[in-house]
């Protein structure tokens, strides 16, 4: 089954996206993680935890989290050849140019400033390309 990884440590904005997604009928499996070592750990099989398989074919990412940031996480996703090519959309908080433009350095596919919103957000151009990421 298609599958999307949803890395946030806020239960508040997992619940909005999952609303989102379910609003436009995205027909994907939503695994979450809370900050990215677990994610890596769901991604590699590592520290007891399964492999997820397939590996999700989009992975939306907070920056601001707890134990290991979006940055960190993704300097490992891109130096690890059986993840490197996942697209990965930013979802935040943070409007710092800084944030973004590490994020664009480190190759994400779009950049959205929190909350997720297909219809009227503020980064609607990197919202619809990460919906018809999803309903492709």
């Amino acid at each position: 089954m298609r599958s999307i990884l949803l890395i946030e440590d806020d239960v508040f904005d997992t619940m909005t996206a999952q609303k989102s997604f379910a609003h436009f009928s995205v027909p994907h499996e939503l695994h979450m993680a809370f900050n990215g070592e677990e994610a890596l750990d769901m991604l590699l099989g590592r520290n007891n935890v399964p492999a997820l398989e397939p590996l999700p074919e989009v992975i939306l990412l907070d920056l601001n989290m707890p134990r290991m940031n979006g940055i960190e996480f993704l300097e490992v996703l891109r130096a690890t050849p059986a993840l490197q090519h996942l697209p990965v959309f930013i979802t935040t908080t943070s409007a710092l140019d800084l944030d973004r433009t590490e994020a664009e350095r480190l190759g994400v596919s779009g950049y959205i400033t929190k909350p997720l919103d297909f219809a009227t957000g503020d980064d609607l151009v990197d919202s619809l390309s990460l919906l018809e990421e999803l309903l492709k």
